[in-house]
C-alpha cells in the first residue's frame, strides 16, 4: 500500500505554538493550487504501481480551500494514480470552517475522515493559543460534523501553563460525550522562533512544566483506557476499528508521496522533502522542476527509524523484524528498562509500559545503532 499527503500552507491566523510551514496570506492561493495539480502529475510514478490506500490533506488549514479546489485535486489524483476502491481520505479542518455547505461539499469530494483542530474546549486556552475559534463553536460544529461524518478525529493539547488537571479532565469528558472515535493528544512543545518561544523569552508568557505534562499524560492514558480506547501510538487513541490508516502507514514504513511546499516523501529507500517556500515552490513547479532535497537511507538509518517508530506503537518493536545480531543487541539493551518497569517483553516484542511512554524518545535514542 502507499499514501499521498498534500500540504495546504494557508492559515487564517498564526497559532502561537505552531512551527509548521504556513502563511496567513491567501494572495497566491490560486497559483499554489495550480502548482499542487502540476506536482501531482510530476510525481505520479513516485511509489510505483502500489495502490493508493490513504490520502491526507494537511497543513496549514486545508479547510480554507474552496470545494471546487478540493474536487480538482481529488479528480487529478483519481485520474493519474491507482487509487483503491475504499481509500481513507482525511481532511484537516478548523472548527470555524465547519458549515452545512462545507460538510456536504467535502463529503461529495470523496473526503471520508475529518481531523478537527479543537485543542481545547475552554475559551481562555484558545485565546492563549491564538486559535481562530471559540469553545462553543468547537462543540456546536463537532455536533454538526457528526451528522455528515462518522470517522472523526480531534486534536487536543495538554501541558499548557494554565491547564489544570480538572480542566484537562473536562476536555476529555467533553470529547467522550460527543462520541468522537479518535483523538490525537499532544503535549505543548515550545518550538524555536515561534511566537510562543518569543513570548516566553520576553517573560510575557509562562514556560511549560515538564512534570505537569507527564502527570496529565498519565491521567489521559488512564481515562481513555477506561473509556475503551486503544492507545495505539504515543499521541493517538482510537476506539477499536477507528485507527488512522494514513498515520499508521508512516509508522509501519510504507511508501508515500508528499505534494506541496515542505511536504515529505518516502519511496522505501529514500526520503525527499520539498522546499518550505511558497514562491520558489510555485515558480519551480511551473517549470516542471520539483524543488526538493533527497537523502538515501543507509541500512543503519532504516533500522534506527524502525526502532523509533515501532517503540511508539502498541505493537512495539518486534525483534523478528530485525536481523539476529541487531535483535540480540536490542534485547540485551532492553534488560535495564524491563527491570525498571519501563518495557515489557511480549511475544518477542519490546513494548513500552505506561511509565515507559513518558520516556519514549529517550529510550529509542539509547537503542540506536
Amino acid at each position: 500500500m502507499a499514501g499521498i499527503y498534500l500540504h495546504i500552507p494557508f492559515c487564517r491566523q498564526a497559532c502561537h505554538y505552531c512551527n509548521f510551514h504556513f502563511t496567513t496570506s491567501l494572495h497566491y492561493k490560486k497559483e499554489l493550487i495550480e502548482a499542487l495539480l502540476k506536482e501531482i502529475e510530476l510525481r505520479s510514478n513516485y511509489t510505483g504501481s502500489e495502490p493508493i490506500e490513504t490520502i491526507y490533506f494537511g497543513g496549514g488549514t486545508p479547510s480554507l480551500c474552496s470545494i471546487i479546489e478540493i474536487k480538482s485535486l481529488m479528480d487529478k489524483i483519481n485520474a493519474l494514480y491507482k487509487v483503491s476502491q475504499n481509500p481513507e481520505i482525511t481532511f484537516e479542518v478548523n472548527p470555524d470552517d465547519i458549515t452545512e455547505e462545507n460538510l456536504a461539499g467535502w463529503k461529495e469530494s470523496g473526503i471520508n475522515r475529518l481531523s478537527i483542530g479543537i485543542q481545547s474546549f475552554f475559551d481562555e486556552d484558545l485565546t492563549w493559543m491564538n486559535r481562530a475559534h471559540n469553545a462553543q463553536q468547537a462543540i456546536d460544529n463537532l455536533q454538526l460534523a457528526r451528522k455528515y461524518f462518522t470517522n472523526i478525529s480531534i486534536d487536543l493539547i495538554y501541558g499548557t501553563p494554565q491547564l489544570t488537571n480538572e480542566k484537562w479532565e473536562q476536555n476529555v469528558k467533553t470529547t467522550l460525550s460527543l462520541d468522537i472515535p479518535h483523538l490525537s493528544c499532544y503535549a505543548l512543545t515550545v518550538e524555536p522562533k515561534t511566537p510562543l518561544d518569543k513570548l516566553i523569552k520576553n517573560r510575557k508568557a509562562e514556560n511549560i512544566n515538564p512534570d505537569k505534562q507527564s502527570e496529565q499524560f498519565l491521567l489521559l492514558m488512564e481515562w481513555l483506557e477506561t473509556a475503551g480506547y486503544e492507545h495505539y501510538e504515543i499521541s493517538n487513541f482510537a476506539k477499536p476499528g477507528w485507527r488512522s490508516l494514513h498515520n499508521s502507514a508512516y509508522w509501519q514504513g510504507h511508501k508515500y508521496t508528499g505534494i506541496g511546499p515542505s511536504a515529505h516523501s518516502y519511496d522505501g529507500s529514500n526520503r525527499q522533502w520539498n522546499i518550505s517556500n511558497n514562491n520558489i515552490y510555485i515558480e519551480s513547479i511551473s517549470k516542471g522542476i520539483i524543488p526538493s532535497e533527497k537523502e538515501a537511507l543507509t541500512e543503519v538509518q532504516r533500522l534506527n527509524e524502525y526502532i523509533m517508530t515501532s517503540l511508539r506503537t502498541i505493537e512495539g518493536l518486534n525483534l523478528t523484524n530485525v536481523d539476529e545480531t541487531a535483535g540480540s543487541v536490542l534485547l540485551n539493551a532492553s534488560k535495564k528498562y524491563i527491570n525498571g518497569g519501563l518495557i515489557k517483553l511480549e511475544n518477542n516484542s519490546l513494548v513500552l509500559t505506561r511509565e515507559g511512554k513518558l520516556l519514549a524518545d529517550g529510550i529509542a535514542a539509547n537503542f540506536f545503532f
